[in-house]
């Protein structure tokens, strides 16, 4: 009996959801998470103070607006600027099809563990299926 295609499952405070997901979307997904964790990292420096004790001007950093159409909709946004770390960080996650609508919220560093397990995942299964 075939192994079902692995699921991408979010894991959130109070319980999780799975979804059919592509690698493709998954590695797009990594991709802009890098780049928010990037933006994320900037708005820390920012923070910290120089050599003469005086703040850095902060530079407002993009948001993060993924959206991807499969089965359902999923859209993950993320605003760096009103966090002091990226391991403060936040995620407002939303999943819709015709008949049911998600709208919650996730650790940035839970949604990076997500997505990597998803992608090793899915390469294991490639791998075991051909």
């Amino acid at each position: 009996m075939p192994r079902p295609v692995p699921k991408f499952t979010v894991n959130l405070a109070g319980g999780s959801v799975a979804i059919a997901f592509s690698t493709e979307a998954a590695r797009e997904l990594k991709a802009q998470i890098n780049q928010l964790m990037e933006s994320l990292r900037l708005v820390a420096s920012k923070n910290t103070p120089d050599a003469t004790g005086a703040k850095p001007k902060p530079v407002r950093q993009p948001n993060m607006e993924y959206q991807h159409t499969g089965e359902v909709f999923l859209e993950i946004f993320c605003n760096p600027n009103i966090y002091a770390t990226p391991f403060a960080a936040k995620v407002n996650i939303t999943l819709r099809d015709d008949r049911i609508r998600l709208i919650t919220e996730a650790q940035l560093s839970q949604l990076v563990d997500d997505v990597n397990k998803y992608i090793e995942d899915m390469a294991q299964y490639i791998e075991t299926s051909h």
